[in-house]
């Protein structure tokens, strides 16, 4: 009867915290323990996820060209005659956001992942190599950014999408990168601003 008790309150445990909202909890980096964003931020991350979609854009950029906009959470992917396919990102977490301008260098489907020496220095429990697969924090499809170590990648993680909690890529759900990998060609235009 003890241990059957135990069991049971530990599922209650857990539908307790299935059954909070999220915005009961508060993202805590795993290394620095300190929040990955301030009570704003916090609240522009628990808004509804964006859903792909024909948006109007005014951006004066080339067809094909990738927008990234890093504040806003947002990516676009510019179709010309006033428009652009919107998808929501995650982002790079305080302290590994950046900006600049580069082009698509590689594309690649199920990546493998070789995590960078940067990250294997802050996070030596990581694997060295892991193959390109459902599990693999790369997701279904990359796309490489220039000379930089960041991609446009999948998530095995989709509910981080909209939050910012990356080490500097810019992650999208297995479907709209997918989505992304089909249109935009190597070579092209990415633009990532804060």
């Amino acid at each position: 009867m003890g241990r059957t008790r135990v069991a049971l309150s530990g599922l209650a445990c857990a539908f307790v915290a299935l059954a909070t909202p999220a915005a009961a909890f508060t993202a805590i980096d795993p290394l620095t323990r300190q929040p990955l964003y301030s009570a704003e931020e916090a609240l522009k991350a628990q808004a509804a996820p964006v859903q792909r979609e024909v948006v109007a854009f005014t951006g004066r950029y080339a067809p094909g060209t990738i927008v990234v906009s890093t504040s806003e959470r947002r990516l676009w992917f510019v179709l010309g005659n006033g428009q652009a396919i919107q998808y929501g990102v995650g982002v790079g977490r305080p302290g590994f956001t950046w900006a600049g301008s580069h082009s698509v260098t590689m594309k690649r489907e199920w990546p493998d992942w070789r995590p960078p020496a940067s990250m294997l220095k802050r996070r030596p429990d990581l694997p060295r190599y892991m193959k390109g697969g459902p599990d693999n924090p790369l997701g279904a499809r990359a796309l490489y950014i220039g000379s930089t170590i960041y991609r446009i990648h999948g998530s095995n993680e989709p509910e981080t999408i909209g939050e910012a909690v990356s080490s500097g890529c810019i992650r999208m759900t297995n479907e709209d990168v997918t989505d992304l990998y089909s249109r935009a060609r190597v070579g092209a235009r990415v633009v990532v601003q804060r």
